[in-house]
């Protein structure tokens, strides 16, 4: 299953891969700012969302 954490305002993904990595350390990491959009992000304003993706990964 793939992990990805991203912007709420534009999208873009800050993190994504098959590891969990804490929300905290990736935006530490990008110096809690979006890289595209330039969004300040806190772990405050964090939420989760789960989505199925239908079809064949092999």
């Amino acid at each position: 299953m793939t992990y990805e954490i991203a912007c709420m305002s534009c999208g873009t993904a800050l993190y994504s891969g098959f590891d969990l990595r804490s929300p905290g350390d990736v935006l530490k990491a990008a110096d809690y700012k979006c890289k595209k959009c330039g969004t300040k992000l806190s772990t405050a304003k964090f939420s989760v969302e789960v989505t199925k993706l239908d079809g064949s990964f092999s």
